[in-house]
C-alpha cells in the first residue's frame, strides 16, 4: 500500500461521498453483545416466520465466518425520503388510498446500493490493487444496524432502527466486508431516545414490546411484507390502509426532524404510489403489476400478497359500490388465502 490506511479511508470517504453516501464508517468484526440479544430474540420466537434469520447459524454476527479473511467492515448510509411524495399524515387518514413506506416509493434500493458499493470498491482497486472484500446491501446473514451503530454512523431506537443524530431515520445501509487494515472509526454514537416512547406509543399493532424490543409477527411491515400466508385478523383493522410496510414510528420521531430528502432520481415516486387509490390497485392485471413493479422492491411480494394486503385495506375502507364490486370481481378463482380476505374485507365493508 503506498499511502498509509488514515489517507487510504479518508480518499474513501470522499469517494462514497460522490457516489451519494451521506456518511462512511469502519469498525472492527466484534459483535460479541449484539449476537447476545439476537440469539435471545430468536430463542423467544419474535422472529416470526422469517426462518432465514436463524438459519445461518453465527454467521450474521460474526463476519469472518460469513466472508473468510474478514477483519474490517465499510458501513454507508444514504438518505431515501423523497421530497416530493405526498403528506404521510394525508395517506393514512384517507382510507380510500394506500400507505406504501416511503422506502418502496422508488427504484430497489438493493440494487442501487449494491452497484454503488462495488463502484467504490473499483476505486479502491485503482488506487491499492486488489484486496479481499464483498459487498452488502440487506442481501445476505449482516447485522448491519449493530455494525452500523459500532461504526458511529448512530444509535439504535426504541423501535430498533438506527438514528442518527444530524440526519434521523429516513436512510438505508449498506456494507463492504473487507481484509483491508483501515483504522477504526469506533466512536460508538451516546443514545439520545431518553424518556421519550413515542415510537412505542404509535405503533398500531403494539409491536415494540418493550423498549428496544421489537415482536415482528406483531409488525405491519413483518405482516405485509415478510408473511406469506394469512394475516391475523386480530391485526387487520390496525393495519388499516397500509399495503406495504409502515413507517408510524419514524413518522413520529421527533430526530426525523433533521432529516434530509434524498437527492437520488432513483429513489423518486414511480406510477403515482405515494397516493394511489385502492380500487385503481386493486384491478391491476398480473401483467401490470408486474411491469409498473419492474426494479421496484415492491415486486418481490408477488402478485397474490400485494392483492391480499390490498384486499386488507379496501376491508378498512369507508363503504362504496365501487370497493363491493371490486372485491368481488376479484373473489372468483383467487386462491383460499387471497380469497379468506376479500370474503373478511366485504364483510367489514358492507357491514358500515
Amino acid at each position: 500500500m503506498k499511502i498509509t490506511p488514515a489517507q487510504l479511508l479518508n480518499d474513501i470517504q470522499q469517494w462514497a461521498q460522490e457516489l451519494g453516501f451521506q456518511q462512511l464508517a469502519v469498525t472492527s468484526i466484534d459483535l460479541a453483545e449484539h449476537e447476545a440479544h439476537l440469539l435471545n430474540w430468536l430463542n423467544e420466537g419474535l422472529h416470526g416466520e422469517m426462518d432465514y434469520m436463524a438459519r445461518h447459524g453465527t454467521k450474521r454476527t460474526r463476519p469472518d465466518e460469513l466472508e473468510p479473511g474478514t477483519t474490517r467492515v465499510i458501513s454507508v448510509r444514504m438518505d431515501y425520503f423523497p421530497p416530493e411524495a405526498q403528506s404521510i399524515s394525508n395517506i393514512l387518514t384517507n382510507h380510500r388510498l394506500g400507505y406504501i413506506s416511503r422506502y418502496a416509493l422508488g427504484r430497489d434500493y438493493h440494487k442501487l446500493l449494491r452497484k454503488r458499493l462495488q463502484t467504490l470498491v473499483t476505486k479502491i482497486q485503482a488506487e491499492i490493487g486488489d484486496f479481499g472484500y464483498r459487498v452488502f446491501t440487506d442481501s445476505a446473514p449482516v447485522l448491519e444496524k449493530a455494525l452500523a451503530e459500532k461504526a458511529g454512523l448512530g444509535w439504535m431506537g426504541k423501535h430498533t432502527n438506527l438514528i442518527n443524530r444530524k440526519a434521523g431515520s429516513w436512510f438505508f445501509l449498506g456494507e463492504i466486508y473487507t481484509d483491508l487494515p483501515l483504522p477504526l472509526s469506533d466512536t460508538t454514537t451516546d443514545n439520545h431516545c431518553g424518556s421519550c416512547q413515542a415510537c412505542i406509543d404509535i405503533c398500531p399493532t403494539r409491536a415494540i414490546v418493550a423498549p428496544y424490543r421489537l415482536d415482528a409477527r406483531r409488525c405491519i411491515s413483518y405482516l405485509t411484507i415478510e408473511l406469506k400466508g394469512t394475516i391475523p385478523v386480530e391485526f387487520r383493522k390496525a393495519i388499516g390502509n397500509r399495503i406495504y410496510g409502515c413507517d408510524d414510528c419514524q413518522l413520529v420521531c421527533p430526530w426525523n426532524r433533521f432529516s434530509k430528502p434524498t437527492l437520488e432520481k432513483d429513489f423518486q415516486v414511480r406510477h403515482g404510489l405515494d397516493a394511489a387509490d385502492l380500487v385503481a390497485l386493486f384491478v391491476w392485471s398480473e401483467d401490470e403489476f408486474l411491469r409498473k413493479m419492474e426494479g421496484s422492491p415492491i415486486r418481490r411480494i408477488g402478485y397474490t400478497q400485494w392483492l391480499r394486503n390490498i384486499a386488507v385495506a379496501l376491508g378498512n375502507a369507508p363503504y362504496s359500490e365501487a370497493i363491493v364490486s371490486a372485491l368481488q370481481s376479484r373473489r372468483e378463482g383467487a386462491d383460499p388465502v387471497l380469497q379468506e380476505h376479500i370474503d373478511w374485507a366485504l364483510k367489514e365493508v358492507v357491514s358500515r
